[in-house]
């Protein structure tokens, strides 16, 4: 039916006839469920570029005419949902996935949810792999970070490997526009991944992982158990991942309890993966320091302070004796938390 969009109808009906077809055969019977993405260059439209894209050329009027006669097409189908640009694009395709998993029966939990966001938490102590209750895979993970040429953005390979064999992804972060992080993920060949290395940022250190993969109540999570060789910040730190719909304490209650989850370090730049590998330390690199990838308008002084919180934060954590209210997220603002203040643990 796509191709009846960018035909005329003469020339539709005559493919039609020639192979002895109707409409609806071609819709109903060969496909369950339609799912029309609208284009970026309806409501999205400072995101609808024509850059580093192969397959895109039209200008920003003819994305428009062919993506309503793209939806037009599929219009007599019984079942046909329409995702626009209403919310940003991780929740674009998660509603997506939302309304494939909901139209096959399948229960994939929050991590597709159109409003799942990502939390993280500080794990102390891990069980030996023997104990570990529930099933779970283990990738042996390095990520490299490279030159940019372009101010604010991030740019990073990625080498993950199970039983020997090898998968590469090459990864670019772009600053935030309109309250959005675009971040574009592009699998790559070994030799392609080798030809990059070349570019790498020797500001960062590398950064060696075990990720570790298992299922929860009907959960995905993901452990990152940093690797030497690594800086001393690095050292023995555990980062537990996952997506989710529901606010704090409701994560916090569900949280696997074979873990002893330490504090919720969600959206703190002190754990980001790109802060933790500067080769230097932060306070004397702090233009390097990334808050967010929007923060260009702090002064040199603000940086030096905020880095340093950063660093104190991430000392904080590591002290074996100090105990955080790990139903708390991040707050920017928020003061340092003393030895002897009082505070809750899970």
């Amino acid at each position: 039916m796509d191709a009846s969009a960018f035909i005329s109808r003469e020339a539709w009906e005559k493919i039609l006839t020639k192979l002895n077809l109707e409409d609806i055969e071609i819709s109903d019977n060969r496909y369950n469920h339609i799912v029309h993405m609208q284009s970026a260059a309806i409501g999205a439209e400072k995101f609808y570029t024509t850059e580093d894209h192969a397959a895109r050329f039209e200008g920003i009027e003819l994305a428009r005419e062919r993506d309503k006669n793209a939806m037009e097409a599929w219009r007599d189908h019984p079942y046909v949902d329409i995702i626009d640009n209403r919310s940003d694009f991780d929740s674009k395709i998660n509603r997506l996935i939302d309304l494939v998993v909901k139209r096959i029966g399948i229960n994939v939990g929050d991590r597709f949810s159109a409003n799942s966001r990502k939390v993280k938490f500080v794990i102390t102590g891990m069980c030996p792999d023997s104990d570990f209750p529930v099933k779970f895979t283990d990738f042996q993970v390095v990520h490299h970070y490279l030159h940019s040429a372009q101010k604010g953005f991030q740019t990073r390979l990625r080498k993950r490997v199970k039983n020997g064999r090898a998968t590469y992804t090459f990864t670019v972060r772009k600053p935030e526009l309109q309250g959005q992080t675009v971040e574009v993920k592009q699998p790559i060949s070994q030799r392609d991944y080798s030809n990059l290395l070349a570019h790498r940022d020797d500001n960062h250190l590398p950064v060696f992982k075990t990720r570790r993969s298992f299922l929860y109540e009907n959960q995905q999570y993901q452990l990152d158990i940093y690797r030497a060789p690594c800086h001393s910040r690095c050292q023995g730190l555990v980062l537990l991942e996952t997506f989710t719909t529901s606010n704090d304490d409701e994560v916090v209650d569900s949280l696997p309890p074979f873990l002893k989850v330490k504090k919720n370090v969600t959206g703190d730049p002190a754990f980001s993966m790109y802060n933790l590998s500067i080769r230097s330390d932060w306070e004397d690199s702090a233009e390097q320091f990334c808050h967010k990838l929007s923060s260009d308008d702090e002064s040199e002084d603000e940086n030096v302070s905020e880095v340093r919180k950063a660093q104190e934060r991430l000392v904080h954590v590591s002290e074996e004796n100090t105990v955080f209210d790990v139903r708390k997220a991040y707050d920017r603002n928020e003061r340092p938390v003393s030895e002897s203040s009082s505070v809750c643990s899970l």
